[in-house]
């Protein structure tokens, strides 16, 4: 998401933390892989 609209890091783990999760209800989820994080929407009704 960062490099399609040209943000820093910061500001996309920001977006997602104050607006998703906070203001939305939106899960978030993080994965570490290799050097990568990872960040996805989590769909609980898909889940279960």
């Amino acid at each position: 998401m960062g490099t399609a609209v040209g943000w820093l890091p910061h500001s996309v783990r920001g977006f997602m933390a104050g607006t998703l999760k906070k203001r939305h209800g939106i899960a978030v989820v993080s994965e570490k892989i290799g050097a990568e994080r990872i960040y996805r929407i989590h769909d609980a009704e898909l889940a279960a």
